[in-house]
């Protein structure tokens, strides 16, 4: 035992930058832990059906409100992430800027527990706020990932940051089930016991958190890029993909696609089990319970094997795992089938979330390392408006046929698996190694 011990210690050293303590990495991991829980309680299992069915009282267009108050978040973060990257990278303060994050998405999260029958606008507000704050301390957590992983470890790395974040899903969802269990069996309404899911989801978040502020260390050299307007930021960051690092905008236009499809999954799901499938709330978390646990598994064992075949392989392997997910879903009449569909989500989930995160990490230049996860922030952003707006249309259109919803949503996932096909990633990793170069040299090139 002992001498498996020491193995494992040295695989760990040997997937890690110098520099860079077991600790450091765990408290990294920590905060995939400590914002899961907002996720998976808040967008995928609790706030959605209970906004749904509660807060909008079942009115038709309940469903579509909620993906629009999302949608609203999502192009919000499109439009300011680049230019947040570029000043986090220009001063190296990605932590403060991650701080700041945190701290808005805790209290936004915190106000969901006001939200009762017919408190449409407080409900709404409080979501696409507590929304933007943690699609920008994503985005900033994921660009610590190329400083601390080595480039051959970085799909192993996320995988287990992705694994350890789903168990911090899981705990989150656990407590709050417990409450939601019994608050069922003493005959009380949702409105009842959700208020303090939602406060307990925010305590968890902020607490887990603590070990990302404390033991984080900001490695890449301030960039001291010139200040630019929002748009122009955003503008000069994506001519740069198409002039120096065209795969890795191809990669840009494969996640847009692929994770429209996992917008809809994170997003809807619970919507789904209950309004196609008949599923109670306890139920519906007993499902992402166990989508959870097959994600954390997914995203732990496959990136290892990502590392292996190689990120592009893996990435193919995973979206083709999605378009079997959507097929058995749609087909699905009894619960076993849609059990075992869930099943299969969770193992993509957590296999495609990894692969896009260690691929963008792969091809990004080290010195704007915030900036490019900010254009992948983008491109998941884009893909988060545009896929659970096309479901609530959808559903909204053909009277509340979640099933044919579901079953457009497998076209981004296809068009992702195309798109994919034509990125480079040998070309990428050189144009990755010539950008860096050129920085060295000049100490502060300027690429755009």
């Amino acid at each position: 035992m002992k001498g498996a011990g020491s193995q494992n210690a040295s695989r760990l050293a040997e997937a890690l930058n110098p520099g860079v303590s077991k600790r450091e990495l765990w408290a990294w991991a920590m905060y995939d832990f400590a914002n899961s829980g907002y996720t998976t309680v808040v967008l995928t299992t609790v706030f959605s059906a209970y906004f749904v069915g509660v807060v909008a009282a079942g009115r038709d267009w309940g469903t579509l409100a909620f993906t629009c108050a999302l949608s609203f978040s999502y192009l919000v973060v499109m439009l300011t992430m680049p230019s947040i990257g570029a000043r986090a990278d220009a001063k190296a303060r990605r932590r403060r800027f991650l701080f700041i994050s945190t701290a808005g998405c805790v209290a936004g999260t915190a106000l969901l527990a006001l939200a009762g029958p017919n408190d449409i606008a407080i409900g709404l507000l409080a979501l696409a706020i507590s929304n933007y704050c943690y699609c920008v301390g994503e985005s900033l957590i994921a660009a610590f990932l190329p400083e601390i992983a080595r480039q051959e470890a970085l799909g192993r790395v996320s995988g287990w940051g992705w694994s350890f974040g789903y168990f911090g899903g899981m705990l989150t969802l656990g407590l709050s089930l417990a409450i939601a269990t019994r608050g069922e069996a003493a005959g009380l309404p949702a409105q009842a016991y959700v208020p303090w899911v939602m406060l307990l989801t925010a305590a968890v978040f902020a607490l887990a958190a603590i070990p990302a502020f404390l033991f984080l260390r900001e490695r890449s050299p301030a960039s001291h890029r010139e200040r630019e307007g929002m748009w122009r930021r955003l503008s000069n960051a994506w001519q740069d993909t198409r002039e120096n690092f065209p795969d890795f905008r191809m990669l840009l236009l494969c996640g847009a696609f692929y994770q429209a499809g996992i917008a809809v999954v994170v997003t809807l799901a619970a919507v789904y089990a209950s309004e196609a499938m008949g599923f109670t709330m306890a139920q519906t978390m007993l499902l992402v319970f166990t989508v959870n646990i097959a994600a954390a598994i997914g995203a732990f064992a496959f990136g290892h094997f990502q590392d292996r075949i190689g990120h592009k392989r893996a990435l193919a392997a995973t979206l083709a795992g999605w378009i079997l997910m959507v097929l058995v879903a749609w087909a699905a009449t009894e619960a076993w089938v849609f059990w075992l569909a869930a099943t299969l989500a969770g193992l993509c989930m957590g296999t495609s979330q990894s692969a896009g995160r260690a691929m963008c990490g792969a091809l990004a230049p080290p010195q704007r390392l915030a900036e490019f996860f900010s254009l992948w922030t983008f491109a998941i952003q884009l893909a988060a408006v545009v896929g659970p707006l096309c479901y609530g249309l959808v559903t909204w259109a053909t009277g509340g046929n979640h099933r044919l919803a579901l079953l457009f949503t497998g076209s981004f996932f296809v068009l992702g698996l195309l798109v994919l096909a034509r990125v480079d990633f040998a070309r990428g990793m050189r144009a990755r190694q010539q950008a860096s170069a050129a920085f060295d040299a000049t100490a502060g090139y300027k690429y755009s």
